[in-house]
């Protein structure tokens, strides 16, 4: 019953006309941002953060939630008419969804797209719904030392989660717990690697560093291959699959949306990590492997089921923990911050309108998003005609827009340019930034969670073993690094990131 009229608080917030205003236009920016190549959601999410200061809390957030998920979407329709991905999460949908296109089912193929994707966002939906409660009770038990504990396994699960070798992404984390300790230390007030720059007392800003390794950089990399963006047309009338279709893609949606529902609330995992796990599992549960990569229906459904289910429960650890669990929600913790509220269990208590606003937010930008994806894609393919020669600039400048417009302070202008260049290096030595980045905003919280547990045990780090929640994090921590460290292991996790 608790559960029915937290939902019905939910939907009463979410169903205000504001509030529905915000969700439509964070899931059409969102979808836009999808079809475009060259910008990501966390790009856009950190440009329009800004404009979020004058907003109410619940609005702000159900308007970036709306463009994180509502990408999703947008980016299986460039994948499966240009074979151009516009998110990361749907480099996979190019696979099969483009052969579609090719062999003259786009229409079925944008269908299942849309329709898996629906149907996962209402399970994860659900999901984050039944979730949230008992693990903010759990939560409210936390102290410095359970904190401590599971930013530790946050870190080590991304590592094992990040694609490519894993001791570049132990690089990554430790490079980006070393940037994020840049300011002045809160217990001595003494500066800590500032090379002078009084600017740098607060520390490096994260709008800065986000933007140009997911913004400048992308586009910088996007400059640098090749583009083929022929349009392949699609008539409406033949939108929708046949029976045998969808009763074929059934398991597979079920499938990927429970990958996606278990990577996303995972450190490092989101939605591209769930769309290549889920297109994986379907290969290789499919009694004719071979379709794969030939125009199989099945590819598209399970890995658009898993992204957009990834992409939800992301949220599940930012709501209830108030732990980012990737880049993107790392940006959702900088929104709530901005609004003067801690993320973390006691946001359902203190301010249950934006909690449950925000969950029920979800479902009905998953509904929207469907109306808006399928009648609406000749105008979204319409947009890839627009020159690159326009489009990049134009990116540019609203990176730099965004940048500047959090502190006015050229000194992040500079800084987004350092660390553009940063992010081509890490792409063309194949280190992946999320673990950086995950680095960057867990390491201030690390230390301040260590220091406090070492004060209130007088300095006996037998806390941390102690407790025993904290003690059973450190021991899935320990196991985790056991199992990645093995060779059999490690071999089968390149072999599989290579594929």
């Amino acid at each position: 019953m608790d559960l029915i009229a937290n939902l019905a608080t939910g939907f009463a917030v979410a169903l205000t006309p504001a509030n529905l205003a915000f969700c439509f236009l964070g899931v059409l920016i969102g979808t836009l941002v999808g079809v475009l190549p060259g910008i990501a959601p966390i790009t856009t999410i950190a440009i329009l953060l800004p404009f979020t200061f004058t907003l109410p809390p619940a609005s702000a957030m159900i308007m970036l939630s709306g463009i994180f998920y509502g990408a999703q979407y947008g980016g299986s329709t460039t994948a499966i008419l240009v074979n151009l991905p516009g998110e990361s999460s749907s480099i996979v949908t190019c696979l099969d969804g483009h052969q579609m296109a090719k062999q003259g089912r786009a229409g079925p193929a944008l269908a299942i797209a849309a329709i898996a994707s629906f149907f996962a966002g209402t399970i994860a939906t659900i999901i984050i719904a039944v979730a949230s409660v008992p693990l903010s009770v759990l939560a409210l038990k936390f102290t410095a030392a359970e904190y401590f504990s599971l930013m530790v396994l946050g870190l080590t699960g991304s590592i094992a989660l990040a694609h490519g070798s894993a001791i570049k992404a132990v690089a990554m984390v430790l490079l980006g717990l070393l940037l994020g300790l840049v300011g002045i230390d809160v217990n001595t007030g003494l500066p800590r690697m500032t090379l002078g720059i009084g600017e740098l007392g607060d520390g490096i800003g994260f709008v800065a560093i986000a933007i140009g390794l997911f913004g400048i950089s992308e586009l910088m990399i996007a400059l640098s291959r090749p583009q083929d963006r022929t349009l392949l047309s699609v008539a409406l009338s033949q939108l929708w699959p046949s029976r045998k279709e969808l009763k074929d893609c059934v398991p597979a949606m079920l499938r990927g949306t429970a990958i996606g529902s278990i990577l996303g609330v995972l450190p490092g995992g989101g939605a591209a990590l769930s769309s290549f796990a889920s297109y994986a599992v379907e290969k290789k549960t499919s009694a004719t492997p071979e379709r794969f990569g030939r125009g199989a229906i099945e590819g598209v459904a399970g890995p658009e089921a898993a992204n957009n289910a990834g992409a939800q429960t992301s949220f599940i650890p930012l709501l209830t923990l108030g732990i980012p669990g990737n880049a993107i929600m790392a940006l959702m913790v900088g929104a709530l911050m901005i609004q003067g509220i801690q993320p973390g269990p006691q946001v359902m208590t203190a301010q249950p309108q934006l909690f449950w606003g925000v969950i029920a937010s979800m479902w009905l930008g998953n509904l929207m998003l469907v109306i808006l994806n399928l009648p609406l894609v000749g105008l979204w393919v319409s947009l890839l005609r627009v020159p690159y020669r326009i489009l990049f600039p134009a990116i540019a400048l609203f990176c730099c827009i965004g940048t500047y417009s959090i502190s006015n302070s050229q000194l992040d202008i500079g800084l987004m340019l350092i660390f553009a260049l940063v992010g081509v290096f890490f792409v063309k030595v194949g280190a992946e930034p999320a673990p950086f980045i995950l680095g960057f905003i867990l390491g201030p919280l690390m230390e301040e969670n260590f220091r406090r547990a070492m004060n209130l045990s007088r300095g006996d780090p037998l806390v941390f073993v102690e407790r025993p929640i904290s003690a059973a994090l450190l021991v899935l921590t320990a196991l985790l690094l056991a199992v990645l460290i093995l060779p059999a292991v490690r071999a089968k996790r390149e072999e599989v990131f290579q594929e």
